[in-house]
């Protein structure tokens, strides 16, 4: 199962930043994998309505909600696409799989601004935020 969602989360990157005339925009006519964050960075995550949130560091997904403050410690694997990055895993028996592709993104409660969108997929449910890093953080704020 899990060898058929990274081939589908590689599609899913591609499409994001897809042209209506099929041709591809940018660095995505760049055939490497997406190299915009390097494996020692941390990636901090926020989202809402639902509110979660997160970390992925060192191979880990530390996946944060209210009814899961300190978090959720979930093992993930990387994968480069063409248009951004991906994580899967597993929680209590279902997928997750966290997108990760740069764009400018508002989490639409704060003056922030994120270098990065987010897409968490956990089970059959999809929910969408924004992600900073270490060395590319959001701006802004008060």
């Amino acid at each position: 199962m899990r060898y058929l969602v990274i081939p589908a989360v590689a599609l899913l990157l591609a499409a994001c930043n897809s042209q209506p005339d099929g041709e591809l925009p940018g660095n995505l006519q760049d055939e490497r994998p997406y190299a915009g964050i390097v494996e020692s960075e941390t990636i901090k995550l926020n989202g809402t309505e639902p509110f979660w949130g997160g970390e992925i560091k060192g191979g880990f997904f530390n996946y944060t909600t209210p009814e899961h403050m300190s978090g959720q410690r979930i093992a993930v694997e990387r994968f480069a696409g063409r248009g951004g990055l991906s994580f899967s895993g597993e929680l209590d028996g279902l997928a997750v799989d966290v997108m990760i592709t740069p764009g400018e993104c508002s989490d639409g409660m704060s003056d922030y601004v994120y270098p990065f969108t987010a897409t968490l997929q956990v089970g059959d449910e999809q929910r969408n935020g924004c992600a900073s890093t270490s060395r590319q953080p959001a701006t802004g704020g008060e």
